[in-house]
């Protein structure tokens, strides 16, 4: 319509071939002109999707929540109902899961009276419905429920993939009391009148989403829709963390563009020529759909008028040539002379050119945006297309491809034409929806045992708080399982210590050797200087011998680098592993955890193994004050900033907790007066069975596969040693149900420990954008999709989310203990927390506290991050110490 409005107007102006130049030079678009058209279309499109811009945005950038591209095992009979035209068209499509996904597409269209277009909602609804009917009743599905997806080709707002508030009629449709009201809401009611049929309207979209959804069933590149034909719109999808309108920010969701309303605002005005002002003054919306004269192809009553080098396509006959040219100029009453037909060819060519460029233009912005959210220097797609101009046109695809691979030189784009058009993508667009929620139930199930609810939150609080009394008493402490070592710790800091200490510190697969300087009085201080030395797998599954030796090298290496080798300065040794303590400086080992298994270690004092390996190395001497684990140094390191911190908390490769216990409640050990800090070695609650009914199949897989099965089953659950083959079992068990990575397990994924629990931290990031996920994934070995990336996501979060509950419940019963122990009405007191799950995990510390307040509501509890809790806090604990014992000769 616009085309042919635009063409007459040219007409009108053109007299003469030597006048035709200047009259069209206006109409000829430079490549400089189209990127500066694809950088205004890229802004446009940045304030359609922001929540500030979006109301005034011309382009209105309508959310489709559509989440998803079909992959191939979508199945299942399906109904699309195709209203938008002239036509209403009825689909019944068959997809089959032959791994060549194939389909079966039966169709029947229905003429859409003027009186409906132009008649109240209950006529337009009830005349669907009946077409509908009678449409079962020709293929005899009335016996079935089947799903439906209804493709409604005019702007709707919508707040669910099955609910669209229509915003304004286009195409000649002015169906009254219809606008700003949910059009799927009023089909359901006219379904109700038909108690002989039976559908569930999953999705409703527009002919643009239908073509990308039907593109993207024969190629799963395709993430852009494209129509141009009778109107012209396009599609595409865009990252959830960039679409304001819409709650979360996880996955993409297909964006209608709506950008045949680019350049209402007067974004286009310099480009507009007078003859596109002077048919937009006659059209039926003055100064909306500037975008789509830019584009022509629209109807005029029977017309459809395509613009080429000389073609036109007049009802059904196709005309080629200047005499053609002529007859189809004097159909029209225009009696051209030869002249004019020259003219008329020459004016079809350069309008036809501009709207394909205009076109480009605005869809290389879209390819940009794509690339630019991959974050990738070139990118392979697919532009699903369809549209009587596109597809009837001669030259206008070719136009529109060489256009866009000047545009956009780093995009690399397949144009695939729609193969049964949008009523087709409707079914597609139920059937993945379909897909997708059989999917997440699938998933929900599957994840639904690492979910915590409150009330087994408060069992495990008050099962921690049973197992802390046993481990204290004297007639249950060796049946106990939380044992509950006392680490001969009488004291926190007073502000009073100084002095230079060593401090060496053993935990985990790196060893420390630091010197510490302890300064007191009103420039208070601690300065650290530390080297960093590794263990090598041998070495920790090797002999205690080779172990301490190893040890006392590297403590050796660096008294020669700080040049101290001479001095016998006061050590404090963090072993964080669990021992049971005799004094001060005399700790026996359990049992070794975090993977070491060095040999005739266990049931040994480990200072006295160090002080022998000192020995045997006959280089130097120390003054080995105390023996401590890194939960201890953690408390101490804090307590020395705040005196209101006694309890420590580690969630890190392995989880633990200490806390200044009442001496009168330590049965184990003599006396009564004071304090002293116990070390819980919490991570064997369970060991007995209490917490059985809490472990998941994917946990007995993890803890049947460990070192040493059946035992440090509460860290296995919580520590990050183990979160992250957690999630690799988990991960398994999905593929195998075929919710993930296509149902094949890749050989990195069988590998047991490459999920390490670093990448749960990656992973769980705030708004990281799913590129990046699926770029931690592909370092894995993994090849994921969007939709895989969500799923890993989700269960990474689960994996880590009950991990922190589950600490939180534990540290519940600590501080309710320690309340108790003070017989107060609400207790004030610090945590001093370290550990890398706990540091840089980006929620394990937020749901942590927040459990800890839902358990524990008569206690303010602060959490202080220890600054080298391992280290400085060995040569603290080592610094009170001597003061104590200096107190004491004293």
């Amino acid at each position: 319509l616009f085309g042919a409005h635009l063409l007459y107007a040219c007409i009108m102006f053109i007299q003469h071939q030597s006048l035709v130049d200047r009259y069209l030079y206006q109409l000829r678009l430079s490549d400089d002109v189209l990127l500066d058209v694809t950088a205004r279309f890229q802004a446009e499109m940045g304030k359609g999707l922001a929540r500030d811009t979006s109301p005034t945005a011309a382009v209105k950038m309508l959310p489709s929540f559509v989440r998803s591209l079909p992959d191939g095992s979508e199945k299942g009979d399906f109904l699309a109902l195709d209203l938008g035209g002239s036509q209403f068209h009825i689909h019944w499509v068959k997809e089959f899961d032959d791994g060549k996904q194939s389909s079966q597409l039966e169709s029947k269209s229905y003429p859409t009276p003027k009186e409906v277009m132009q008649g109240n909602g209950a006529e337009l609804f009830d005349y669907i419905a009946d077409c509908l009917s009678d449409f079962m009743e020709t293929k005899n599905l009335k016996h079935k429920k089947l799903p439906l997806g209804f493709t409604f080709s005019f702007p709707c707002k919508q707040t669910k993939l099955e609910e669209g508030v229509l915003l304004a009629w286009t195409k000649h449709f002015r169906v009254r009391g219809v606008q700003d009201t949910d059009v799927v809401s009023s089909l359901h009611r006219a379904l109700q009148k038909h108690q002989d049929i039976d559908v569930d309207v999953l999705a409703l979209v527009n002919d643009t989403v239908g073509t990308m959804m039907t593109c993207g069933y024969d190629d799963q590149r395709c993430e852009v829709g494209l129509i141009i034909g009778t109107g012209t719109n396009a599609c595409y999808m865009e990252e959830m963390r960039h679409i304001d309108l819409v709650e979360g920010d996880e996955g993409r969701m297909c964006i209608n563009t709506e950008w045949g309303a680019f350049g209402d605002d007067g974004a286009l005005d310099d480009l507009r020529t007078e003859f596109d002002r002077e048919l937009d003054l006659g059209s039926l919306n003055p100064g909306k759909q500037l975008k789509q004269p830019l584009s022509p192809g629209q109807s005029i009553d029977l017309y459809v008028i395509a613009f080429g080098d000389v073609f036109f396509c007049f009802g059904v006959r196709y005309k080629e040539g200047l005499s053609n040219t002529k007859e189809i100029l004097t159909e029209l009453k225009l009696f051209p002379s030869e002249e004019d037909c020259v003219a008329v060819q020459h004016v079809c060519a350069v309008v036809s050119s501009r709207s394909a460029k205009l076109c480009a233009a605005a869809l290389a912005a879209i390819l940009t945006r794509l690339r630019e959210n991959k974050q990738l220097l070139r990118m392979r797609t697919t532009v699903g297309i369809d549209g009587g101009l596109y597809k009837t046109h001669p030259k206008f695809a070719g136009r529109l491809h060489r256009a866009v691979g000047r545009l956009v030189p780093a995009c690399e784009v397949r144009f695939l034409r729609s193969r049964g058009g949008s009523g087709r993508g409707a079914a597609v667009v139920a059937a993945v929806a379909r897909r997708l929620a059989a999917q997440r139930r699938r998933l929900h199930t599957a994840l639904a045992a690492l979910l915590l609810p409150p009330a087994i939150l408060w069992e495990l609080r008050d099962k921690m708080r049973a197992e802390l009394e046993h481990g204290l008493k004297r007639e249950t402490q060796a049946q106990a399982t939380v044992k509950m070592l006392p680490t001969f710790v009488r004291g926190t800091p007073d502000g009073t210590e100084k002095g230079k200490f060593l401090a060496l510190d053993l935990g985990g697969t790196n060893f420390r050797v630091l010197l510490v300087k302890i300064k007191s009085g009103r420039r208070r201080s601690v300065q650290m200087y530390n080297k960093i030395f590794a263990i090598p797998l041998e070495i920790m599954q090797g002999t205690g011998e080779e172990l301490f030796d190893h040890i006392v090298q590297c403590l050796a290496d660096f008294l020669e680098y700080m040049g101290i080798k001479g001095a016998r300065l006061p050590l404090g040794f963090t072993f964080s592993f669990p021992c049971r303590q005799a004094s001060i400086d005399k700790g026996t080992l359990v049992g070794w955890t975090k993977g070491f298994k060095a040999t005739d270690c266990e049931g040994e004092d480990v200072v006295d193994m160090l002080r022998e390996a000192i020995r045997r190395r006959n280089e130097f001497d120390l003054d080995i004050v105390a023996v401590v684990n890194d939960t201890v140094g953690t408390m101490m390191t804090c307590g020395y900033e705040d005196p209101n911190c006694e309890i420590g908390l580690i969630a890190g490769t392995g989880t633990n907790v200490c806390y200044m216990e009442d001496m009168k409640n330590i049965e184990i050990v003599e006396g009564n007066e004071g304090k002293m800090c116990i070390n819980t070695e919490w991570g064997a609650f369970g060991d007995n069975g209490c917490i059985d009914y809490i472990r998941t199949k994917y946990d007995r897989e993890v803890d049947e596969g460990s070192l040493n099965p059946g035992k440090q089953r509460y860290e296995k659950m919580t520590s990050g040693m183990y979160l992250g083959e957690i999630v690799r079992q988990i991960l398994i068990d999905l593929t195998k149900q075929g919710l993930l990575f296509r149902g094949h397990i890749s050989e990195s994924l069988r590998k047991k420990g490459i999920f390490e629990t670093k990448f749960l931290s990656q992973i769980e990031r705030d708004r990281l954008a799913l590129p990046q996920v699926r770029h931690v994934l592909r370092q894995l070995g993994l090849d994921s999709t969007c939709e895989d990336s969500i799923i890993v996501k989700e269960v990474c979060a689960a994996v880590s989310t009950r991990a922190a509950r589950l600490c939180g419940a534990g540290l519940a019963a600590v501080v309710e203990k320690k309340r108790e122990n003070q017989g107060v009405e609400r207790l004030q007191i610090t945590v001093g927390a370290d550990g890398t799950l706990y540091k840089l995990h980006p929620h394990f510390s937020r749901i942590l506290q927040e459990t800890v307040k839902e358990l524990a509501p008569q206690c303010d509890v602060s959490f202080m991050l220890s600054e080298d809790g391992s280290g400085k806090g060995a040569a603290l604990i080592t610094a009170v110490a001597k003061r104590l014992h200096n107190v004491g000769q004293k």
